[in-house]
């Protein structure tokens, strides 16, 4: 019996503390923005994710809108590839060509190598609702299920838990999210690697702070960059629609939709610190990748457009992006490139987990003095909607087309079916250069294009498509046009070669 006994501490595997799996908790916010200081209330995420990690001060997203980005997201591909082009039905959005590819999402793939999984809070808008095949529905790749139902809200909400539809009234969303996270995380063992996401409404429209933290920010007022408010007119057509600049009786508005959206925040930055107080109650802190981003940014009277996102320009494609981790350097800022495609890869290469073919490439979490040159591809796909321009706007003989046009908003439309545009964004060391192209399938319009130097303009007031060099003009259009097609990582990282 000795003899058998010896022979097991031979042969029986022994785990040590570095052969164990990480565990990933991202928190992934909808509409938070970092070019109008959307990080300001997030006092626990600094302290707990950004001093000990690393902050991304060039991350982008792949579309400005929130499904195709949280498709980006999860599955690591350009929105051409998962074809999740809007918000809609139609567009893509859970819709059955969604479901035919969400085998692709990378927590499958983590599923599959052991990982336990868990999901809260929003996914993708159109999940539950009766056209995508209703809340009985559990995604593939989930161990544990707490979606909900439709676009972000705060209350009177379904979600639906592990398939179970649950209508709740009174209770507080993000409140929600967090109670079932710390629930799960005290249920944990040692002996399981887990995924954990973590998708509060925060702080999209209605931008519904918490009643504890209501008035917090009663005194502040919306960010005023160089481009706010003004009539600018080297921009696209949708852009210039009047009124420009807004009317001064709008802009206290503004800046009530600024402070809600902070003070809803606040109660996500409570969440981030309970969930870490979580992870270190049960030992795992230290062995936890903590991820911290959004799926598209925001725009509050920038170029006199009013609030909403589906824009090229920065405030509406840049987001936070902070991680935290096993081995990673403490209170570091990196201005190395990224897409919301690089987090697939990235939490698959950081698990051991060989991936499927995505488009976006694992950071390189080693920080550099240089910046490595990058192309990134930014699509949008214009999104109409039925019934939303108001028959009291000047714009209804154009309702078929245009979307989001209220009195409330002095008539300014927030979209259009034909905004569809496609941007190159190129940083290098020395270099931070934008090029858009927007096909309006209207023949005035077609081919209409946009390019910034944000190393000299960041705000990007000066549209100098007719100043550049013509030659560049041409290899910016050829990129985008070979972008536009790519798949896979080679190919969408260098898709001239």
């Amino acid at each position: 019996m000795l003899h058998y006994l010896i022979l097991l501490l031979f042969v029986a595997p022994v785990f040590s503390d570095a052969d164990k799996k990480p565990n990933f908790v991202i928190v992934l916010t909808d509409d938070q923005d970092v070019v109008m200081d959307g990080m300001t209330p997030m006092k626990n995420v600094e302290r707990f994710i950004g001093s000990e990690g690393i902050t991304f001060t060039n991350s982008y997203v792949t579309s400005p809108i929130c499904c195709p980005s949280r498709a980006s997201l999860l599955t690591g591909l350009y929105v051409h590839n998962h074809m999740t082009k809007n918000n809609s039905l139609s567009g893509g959005c859970y819709g059955s060509d969604w479901r035919l590819k969400e085998h692709r999402v990378f927590a499958n793939a983590l599923q599959n190598a052991g990982y336990d999984t868990f999901y809260a809070g929003k996914y993708l808008n159109q999940y539950g609702v009766k056209g995508a095949g209703g809340p009985d529905i559990v995604p593939p790749g989930w161990s544990e299920w707490h979606g909900l139902v439709g676009n972000s809200v705060y209350y009177n909400y379904v979600m639906s838990n592990n398939g179970v539809p649950t209508h709740l009234t009174d209770r507080y969303l993000t409140d929600v999210i967090r109670d079932l996270s710390i629930s799960y995380i005290e249920n944990q063992t040692e002996s399981q690697p887990f995924l954990m996401v973590l998708a509060p409404p925060a702080p999209h429209q209605p931008f519904t702070p918490a009643p504890r933290h209501k008035g917090f920010y009663k005194n502040t007022t919306t960010v005023k960059h160089p481009n706010f408010n003004i009539a600018d007119n080297d921009k696209h057509w949708l852009i210039k629609m009047p009124p420009a600049p807004l009317p001064e009786s709008l802009l206290p508005e503004l800046d009530h939709v600024f402070r809600s959206r902070w003070e809803s925040l606040l109660a996500v930055d409570e969440m981030v610190a309970d969930v870490v107080g979580a992870l270190e109650d049960i030992g795992q802190l230290d062995n936890t990748y903590l991820i911290y981003t959004s799926d598209n940014g925001y725009h509050i009277g920038q170029f006199a457009q009013v609030y909403d996102k589906r824009q090229p320009y920065e405030s509406d494609i840049k987001v936070p992006l902070i991680i935290r981790g096993p081995g990673l350097g403490k209170n570091i800022s990196d201005p190395q490139p990224v897409l919301n495609i690089d987090l697939a890869p990235t939490i698959l290469k950081l698990a051991g987990v060989d991936a499927i073919e995505m488009d976006g490439k694992a950071i390189d979490l080693d920080v550099k003095q240089v910046i490595e040159e990058r192309y990134m591809l930014v699509e949008y796909y214009g999104e109409g909607r039925d019934g939303s321009v108001d028959p009291k706007c000047p714009w209804k003989y154009d309702s078929d087309n245009l979307a989001q046009c209220y009195p409330a908003y002095e008539c300014k439309c927030q979209d259009a079916r034909n905004n569809t545009f496609a941007c190159l964004r190129h940083i290098a060391q020395r270099l931070s250069m934008k090029y858009c192209v927007f096909d309006d399938h209207k023949i005035w319009f077609q081919n209409f294009a946009e390019l910034y130097d944000l190393s000299e303009d960041p705000y990007e007031l000066n549209n100098i498509i007719e100043e550049e060099f013509q030659a560049i003009i041409v290899w910016y259009n050829n990129y985008l046009s070979k972008l536009l097609k790519c798949k896979g990582t080679a190919n969408c990282d260098n898709p001239m070669s």
